[in-house]
């Protein structure tokens, strides 16, 4: 909750949706649509703590045009649309040290398959779908990070952005500004996932109550352009395994689009048990596969990013709304674990919540709960979407790659021929991610070899081609709660794991020549804003929050 004691200008609007992600402009695009549709005049603001809409948006990413087709039924006829490659050919591999095993397609039901999606960026969507709200009316303010909320009487009525020109020491700078008060009738928040808001309002009104933990996954994405002769347009490619052990969940992604450009990316489920495991290594050596390093000669490094996933799915979304507003998209946690999407769900529930709240105020309501949105979200194809695929992450994390995997598939044609039915019911996931983090002394090292700077990088390098960027003389937006735990169990029991699970190396243990230890050091102004080490520090003790206006990475065609 916000400090009440400082004096902040207001703003009134009727809604204020937080991120301008897929879900947030969605839903600010169809309550502009409806109310313009009924008549009326219903004011909207989107805030968006990147310097500019699609600046700190990152995904693969295949879309899906379920939801857009709603959204938006002409979208073809525009040529302003960002969807130049539709899927040619997708491939499944099972990657080994030394080979690979296509696993065929016919294995897989069809909801699998990527026929009718389309290869891109899912920023330059970001970008396009904020055009389109633009003209709709809808007011965007992009480097103004909602940092926290408006709570009076049990009801949230807005939003408050972070105070601005504030020192390290965290006394105010000549150029100190407070943030502003945005007061709403209903507030949508869109952050995606571990957001710093949705996390505080799904404690605070016990939203998870019921509910299995949510699951997560770190996802790290470079942006390529190959040579000619490499490159198959339309190419969508993703494997498991190597070199991941079978007790390690996660795999790759390869999407060939555009100018001779190709998409790399791996994720790693953050369930994983041993503490000396560096997901970042893990992708650079994911590169060096003999059938995967030859896409990559005379090629160049674009870009470079990071970020959290949901993977929780059916079992995980949390109650969607709550007194004054509600959760879209990632900050609930709809990704499709198994089709590694999750845009479309997205932007179909900020529909949802954006015809919930028109209903609401065309009826003359205002900072009640949106039941008529969780109604919607029981009887959607996101929900069903979802159920299908339940099991397929809790198998994954219980049996491992091999089997895990084989199982879930299996449940999924199950769930195919009988929508909804599984032999095994809906399975829990056993616990937070953080929770399965072993001590270091019970875990093997594992020993990463050093980049070439050719076709594998350190982080330094790679946060640089991200254009991340912070005002250094700004309060460290990572806190923790109490450095003596931190030495005193993530360093002494977990060997200190936030040196390495960190993909922007924000995070070191140096030599302390005062104390003859060794001392925590935030290197804040790396960060890409994933949010990995809120959801991995094996004791809760590092809290993300949001940094000083448009900080944080300004990703390109990402």
């Amino acid at each position: 909750m916000a400090d009440q004691s400082i004096e902040r200008e207001a703003m009134e609007y009727d809604v204020v949706i937080v991120g301008a992600g897929p879900a947030g402009l969605a839903a600010a695009i169809r309550l502009k649509q409806v109310a313009q549709a009924a008549g009326q005049d219903v004011s909207v603001a989107v805030l968006e703590k990147g310097s500019e809409v699609g600046a700190h948006i990152l995904s693969g990413a295949v879309l899906d045009p379920k939801a857009l087709n709603e959204l938006l039924p002409d979208w073809r006829d525009d040529a302003s649309h960002p969807f130049d490659t539709e899927v040619t050919e997708d491939k499944f591999v099972m990657l080994g040290e030394a080979g690979s095993a296509t696993i065929p397609g016919f294995t897989m039901p069809e909801f699998m398959h990527n026929h009718g999606c389309f290869v891109g960026s899912l920023g330059n969507v970001c970008r396009w779908l904020g055009e389109k709200a633009e003209a709709l009316g809808v007011e965007i303010y992009p480097g103004f990070p909602a940092a926290s909320y408006i709570e009076e009487d049990g009801v949230i009525k807005g939003v408050i952005t972070g105070d601005m020109g504030v020192a390290k020491d965290g006394s105010p700078k000549e150029s100190y500004q407070p943030g502003m008060e945005l007061r709403a009738k209903y507030t949508l928040i869109g952050e995606g996932a571990r957001g710093n808001l949705s996390k505080q309002l799904i404690r605070a009104y016990g939203l998870d109550k019921g509910r299995e933990p949510q699951k997560y996954g770190l996802g790290m994405k470079e942006l390529w352009r190959v040579k000619p002769e490499n490159h198959r347009k339309g190419l969508v490619q993703h494997t498991m395994g190597w070199p991941l052990d079978n007790s390690t969940g996660g795999g790759s992604f390869i999407y060939h689009f555009g100018d001779n450009l190709v998409s790399v990316g791996f994720v790693v489920h953050l369930n994983y048990k041993n503490p000396h495991l560096f997901p970042f290594g893990e992708f650079q050596r994911f590169k060096t596969h003999p059938e995967i390093a030859p896409l990559f000669e005379g090629a160049e490094r674009l870009s470079y990013g990071a970020r959290a996933i949901t993977e929780g799915g059916f079992q995980s979304v949390p109650k969607l709304a709550f007194p004054g507003g509600a959760l879209i998209g990632c900050s609930a946690g709809f990704v499709n674990v198994p089709r590694i999407k999750g845009s479309h769900n997205a932007m179909k529930t900020g529909m949802m919540a954006a015809e919930a709240v028109a209903a609401a105020l065309a009826g003359g309501r205002a900072h009640d709960t949106l039941e008529a949105y969780e109604a919607a979200y029981e009887k959607s194809w996101v929900r069903a979407e979802l159920k299908a695929v339940r099991n397929v992450k809790p198998m994954w994390s219980r049996f491992g790659t091999v089997l895990g995997v084989a199982l879930g598939g299996m449940d999924m044609w199950t769930n195919r021929l009988i929508p909804g039915f599984s032999l095994f019911g809906t399975m829990g996931h056993g616990g937070p991610d953080y929770a399965a983090t072993k001590p270091a002394a019970d875990c093997k090292l594992i020993h990463y070899p050093k980049p070439d700077g050719v076709l594998t990088f350190d982080r330094l390098s790679s946060v640089f081609v991200s254009n991340t960027n912070h005002e250094e003389d700004q309060p460290v937006h990572l806190k923790v709660a109490d450095m003596d735990l931190q030495k005193q169990s993530e360093l002494k029991v977990y060997g200190g794991p936030s040196a390495r699970y960190c993909p922007a190396a924000v995070y070191e243990w140096v030599s302390d020549e005062k104390s003859g230890g060794q001392r925590f050091v935030i290197n804040a102004q790396n960060c890409v804003h994933c949010k990995t080490c809120d959801i991995k520090d094996p004791n809760q003790n590092i809290n993300w929050t949001t940094p000083e206006g448009a900080g944080g990475p300004n990703y390109p065609n990402m």
